[in-house]
């Protein structure tokens, strides 16, 4: 048994984070860039955050770490870290500990022993002059000074071995490694301490999708082996499907529909999911040309009024160009939301956005909304693109992604 899966009961939450607000700049003319977000990474769990590029997944994922840089602000909110051995602190009772209100000394205690991260380009996050051996050392050596100069060379040499590297490459500099032998690089970095919470930025931006299919093959071993948590940042919705136990999907600043891998691919509740997962193409079944989203994400200097997606939405009311939805709760215990005046039990829902719900069957009412129910030929089912058989959802049976799927 691993030291974080001995700290953490399965299923346990380690990071909560309630309405968390983030701004660039100060005064009226600040941007919001992370509106009013709630979100739980649960331990031994991998949570995807998708959306397309200037949704505000990294800079939600930099606030969480307290690693956002100026002119970014944290302007409201609370990000809570649960551990069974951490002394407790100030800003919270014994094992939890308030990130936003804690100290830099007790940040620095946590980062890499608790949390650490995978930046999205790796040839910019390493040191260009100094050799990755030199790199892997300096994080024990200031992490765990007892170790000795031997020590930390043979722990460096086996993190290298466990991403699938050779030893002999301690020596060499990030230019002289291929783009996935320093992602990879990376990967043994952030591992290099065992923490509980990996956050992962596009760790496979970049390369070819070989290289991708090795690296999420590798980490989903790692995972499984070292049973940290992972929260998984991605533009890529097909690739959560596969690697993710939940999805969260982001759009202009909000958290706008989580659900769990297997729910959302097969019953979206929000318009914006449903086109997100028609914006892949599917490996079998009958060719069809992809729809897409028409339009492009609003402006966060000057937002639209009322939903922020009611632009390219195309089941937009009028009360959706008026009034921000709030999440609504769905699902049989409420366990997945969705940001939609569709879902909130009042209006026809479409066919589309009312497919039930893995185990309720078909002919059954929807969770929400009273429109027609999917499966009696009133709408499409699954609501994908593509049959099931195109990307299969990680299950608890699920150990890695389908290695006969290549990545878009």
């Amino acid at each position: 048994m691993t030291r974080q899966s001995a700290i953490s009961a399965v299923g346990a939450p380690l990071i909560e984070v309630y309405g968390l607000r983030v701004d660039y700049g100060l005064g009226p003319d600040a941007v919001h860039a992370v509106i009013d977000a709630d979100l739980t990474l649960v331990s031994g769990s991998v949570l995807g955050l998708a959306g397309e590029s200037g949704s505000g997944k990294s800079t939600l994922a930099y606030a969480i770490t307290r690693l956002l840089r100026a002119p970014g602000v944290i302007a409201g909110g609370q990000v809570l870290l649960h551990s069974g051995t951490a002394a407790g602190s100030a800003a919270g009772p014994a094992g939890t500990i308030d990130l936003l209100a804690a100290d830099e000394s007790r940040l620095r205690e946590l980062r890499w022993s608790r949390i650490a991260v995978v930046m999205q380009s790796a040839m910019h996050a390493l040191n260009p002059v100094i050799t990755v051996g030199a790199q892997l050392i300096d994080v024990l050596r200031a992490h765990q000074q007892r170790m000795d100069k031997a020590a930390r060379v043979r722990r460096a040499a086996q993190l290298l071995e466990m991403v699938g590297i050779s030893p002999d490459h301690l020596g060499h500099y990030p230019h002289q490694l291929s783009g996935g032998m320093r992602q990879r690089v990376m990967i043994a970095m952030a591992l290099a301490l065992e923490p509980a919470v990996v956050i992962m930025d596009e760790p496979t931006t970049a390369l070819d999708v070989v290289t991708q299919r090795e690296i999420l093959t590798g980490l989903a071993a790692l995972q499984h082996q070292l049973s940290f948590a992972v929260l998984f940042i991605t533009h890529d919705l097909s690739l959560l499907v596969e690697l993710a136990d939940s999805i969260a999907v982001m759009y202009a600043g909000r958290l706008i529909e989580q659900a769990s891998a297997t729910d959302l691919y097969r019953a979206p509740r929000h318009p914006y999911t449903l086109g997100l997962l028609h914006s892949f193409p599917p490996l079998h079944g009958a060719r069809k040309p992809l729809t897409g989203i028409p339009g492009s994400p609003p402006d966060l200097r000057t937002p639209p009024p009322g939903c922020p997606f009611h632009p390219r939405c195309g089941f937009a009311m009028d009360l959706c160009r008026q009034q921000v939805p709030a999440a609504v709760p769905l699902g049989r215990a409420g366990e997945r939301t969705a940001a939609c005046w569709l879902q909130n039990g009042t209006h026809d829902v479409p066919a589309e956005l009312a497919v039930p719900e893995r185990g309720t069957g078909a002919g059954q009412q929807p969770v929400t909304g009273t429109g027609p129910v999917p499966g009696t030929g009133t709408g499409p089912e699954p609501p994908g693109p593509a049959p099931l058989t195109a990307a299969v959802p990680r299950g608890k049976d699920a150990t890695a992604p389908d290695p006969t799927r290549t990545p878009q």
